[in-house]
C-alpha cells in the first residue's frame, strides 16, 4: 500500500519530467534542421565552386611525414583496463619525471600538441594521446559508447596505465571539457590542471543560454544530433568545411602549413572516422552536465584566449578562483598552436611554447 501511495504522488513529477524532455529534444531536433540546411547550403556552395573536387572527400593513402617526426616522441598504444579498448599516444621526455598528459579538441588529434611536446620533454614526461575515436585510437561506433563517465574511465586508465598515481593535465576545447569534468570525478589523479579556451560544460550551458549570440555561434552543436547527415557534409568538397575551420584567420591554427593540415584531415578522411568524434556531441543533450565544486584546493591554470575577454572570469566556478590564473591573450581558439616565446599572467611566470613569435 505505501508503495502505491509513494508511485501515485511522483506520478505527476514523472509525467512533467517526461514532457520537459520530450519538449527539450523537439527544440534540439527543430534546431538542427536549421543548421542542417545552413550548413548544407555552405557545402553545396564549396561543391559548386570547386567541382573538381568532386562531392565527397578523398581518403589519404599516406600520412604526412610530419605525424612521424621523430622529435616529437615515439608512437605507442595503451590497452585500457576498463573497456579493452586501444588508444594511441605519443610520448616523450623523462620517463621517471612527472606525468603531464594532453588531450585536444576537435577536430584535431595529438599532433595538436606538438609545439608542447618539444618544449616539455625536457622536464616532464609528455604524453600527447588520441581521444577515444580519433585518430589510430579505437573508435566504436555506438554513440552510447562516448558517455561521459565512458570518456572520464578511459583518462583514468591511461594515467594509471602509464604507471603514475597522478597527472598535470593540459587540455584543450573538448579535451578542456572532459578536464573539467575529470577533476570532479578523479580529483587525487589530478596535480595540477591547464584549461585552455573552455569554461566547464555547465557554465557553457547556462551562459549560451543567457546570451543568444553565443547559441547561434554553436549551431554547429545542433548539427551533429543527427545521423550520418553531419559526416557527409563535413566530408563534400574534400573536407572543405574542415579546412576551412582548421584555417580561419582568426578561429584557425595560426600559420598552419599544408602538411600540418593534412596531418589533421588524413585521420578523418578515413572511412567511417568522422563518426567517433561527432559522438561526442551527440551525448551531451543526454545528460546534465556535473554540479561546480571546487577541485581540492590545487592550483589551476585556466588559459582563455581569443574568444573570452577577461570580464569572463565570473564563469569560473567561485570555488576555483581563490587558486586559479586567468592569462589573457589575443591569439585564437587555437592558440595552443602558435609559436610563441611567453603567454604570462602577472602572476603566471611559466612558458606555455617555444620558438619565434
Amino acid at each position: 500500500m505505501p508503495e502505491l501511495v509513494v508511485t501515485a504522488l511522483l506520478a505527476p513529477s514523472r509525467l512533467t519530467l517526461k514532457l520537459l524532455r520530450a519538449f527539450m529534444w523537439s527544440l534540439v531536433f527543430s534546431a538542427a534542421l536549421v543548421a542542417a540546411a545552413v550548413y548544407g547550403c555552405i557545402a553545396l556552395t564549396h561543391v559548386l565552386c570547386r567541382p573538381r573536387r568532386g562531392c565527397c572527400g578523398r581518403p589519404r593513402r599516406t600520412p604526412p611525414a610530419c605525424l612521424s617526426d621523430p622529435t616529437l616522441g615515439e608512437h605507442c598504444f595503451l590497452t585500457l583496463k576498463s573497456s579493452g579498448l586501444r588508444l594511441h599516444y605519443v610520448s616523450a621526455g623523462c620517463g621517471n619525471g612527472p606525468l603531464m598528459l594532453f588531450l585536444h579538441g576537435f577536430p584535431e588529434n595529438w599532433f595538436s600538441w606538438r609545439y608542447q611536446l618539444w618544449e616539455f620533454q625536457s622536464r616532464f614526461h609528455v604524453v600527447a594521446v588520441d581521444l577515444r575515436g580519433y585518430g589510430s585510437s579505437d573508435a566504436p561506433k555506438d554513440v552510447d559508447c562516448y558517455t561521459i563517465d565512458l570518456l572520464m574511465t578511459d583518462i583514468q586508465d591511461v594515467i594509471l596505465g602509464l604507471g603514475y598515481p597522478k597527472c598535470i593535465l593540459v587540455s584543450h576545447d573538448w579535451g578542456a571539457l572532459l578536464a573539467w569534468n575529470f577533476s570532479i570525478y578523479y580529483p587525487s589523479l589530478v596535480e595540477r590542471m591547464v584549461v585552455v579556451s573552455a569554461a566547464p560544460m555547465s557554465v557553457y550551458q547556462d551562459y549560451s543560454l543567457r546570451h543568444i549570440g553565443q547559441f547561434f555561434r554553436s549551431n554547429y552543436v545542433f548539427l551533429f544530433q543527427l545521423p550520418w547527415l553531419p559526416e557527409k557534409l563535413l566530408s563534400m568538397s574534400d573536407f572543405q568545411i574542415l579546412k576551412t575551420t582548421l584555417t580561419h584567420r582568426k578561429r584557425g591554427i595560426p600559420h598552419l602549413t599544408p602538411n600540418e593540415l593534412e596531418a589533421f584531415l588524413y585521420d578523418f578522411s578515413q572511412p567511417g572516422c568522422l563518426t567517433g568524434p561527432l559522438n561526442y556531441y551527440r551525448n551531451i543533450f543526454r545528460s546534465w552536465p556535473c554540479p561546480h565544486c571546487c577541485c581540492g584546493g590545487r592550483r589551476t591554470h585556466i588559459l582563455n584566449w581569443g574568444w573570452w575577454r577577461p570580464s569572463a572570469a565570473v564563469l569560473c566556478p567561485a570555488g576555483w578562483r581563490p587558486t586559479s590564473c586567468q592569462v589573457w591573450g589575443t591569439g585564437s581558439h587555437r592558440a595552443t598552436q602558435r609559436k610563441c616565446t611567453s603567454i604570462c599572467g602577472p602572476s603566471c611566470k611559466t612558458c606555455w611554447t617555444s620558438g619565434p613569435c
